[in-house]
């Protein structure tokens, strides 16, 4: 018995490069153009902080005193952090779900207690956002990056409870938790540009 063949109208299509197109995966790009622009803010924001330094007599004003021991201790904190996510990535690559899982949970841990020192910071000050422009930049520069440092402690927990789920996350498949490392190593380089210019500069006036 032989059969019909299959009318054109309803053969399937041939791929395109189009259709072989449209599966890629584009979220590391998402992510880079998202990056590329939250530069351009802080960058936005070091540059007025740094004409405010060049115009003003006095930076930071003599009654606004800037705490130097504990940012660096958060400095170091964060910093390291970023070397232990990168272990979690390492782990993933290997197909190794508890040393991601592990990883991850430690950069997290250090992500809180940064911001628990930064808190504390803001506790014992003595002064306000309100207080003189230095205060103003001071709060809105490292505040903006608390913000970022708190949703790339979700974006980590994000990948932390994917992980439970089996297969999620495997030697090739991760790209979740590259991204989620991305992000972090962005938050650690912005603060170090931070410490430089809030903490450093200053001790050194």
């Amino acid at each position: 018995m032989t059969t019909a063949p299959t009318p054109p109208e309803l053969a399937m299509p041939a791929a395109s490069p189009v259709d072989d197109h449209a599966h890629h995966d584009f979220r590391l790009f998402g992510l880079l153009t998202f990056l590329v622009s939250e530069s351009l803010m802080f960058g936005a924001l070091f540059a007025v902080f740094l004409i405010f330094r060049a115009e003003f007599p006095a930076w930071p004003p003599e009654d606004t005193e800037v705490e130097l021991l504990l940012p660096a201790i958060n400095t170091v904190i964060l910093v390291s952090s970023s070397f232990v996510i990168h272990y979690g990535d390492v782990a993933i690559k290997k197909g190794n779900v508890a040393g991601l899982q592990k990883w991850y949970g430690l950069t997290a841990v250090m992500g809180v207690i940064f911001l628990a020192g930064q808190a504390y910071e803001y506790a014992t000050l003595g002064y306000g956002l309100t207080t003189n422009v230095f205060a103003n930049c001071f709060y809105i520069m490292t505040g903006f990056h608390g913000l970022h440092v708190f949703v790339g402690i979700l974006l980590i927990l994000g990948v932390i409870w994917r992980s439970r789920l089996p297969g999620h996350y495997t030697a090739a498949k991760h790209t979740g938790v590259a991204m989620a490392e991305i992000y972090w190593h962005f938050v650690d380089i912005i603060w170090i540009v931070l410490f430089v210019l809030i903490y450093v500069l200053a001790f050194l006036n």
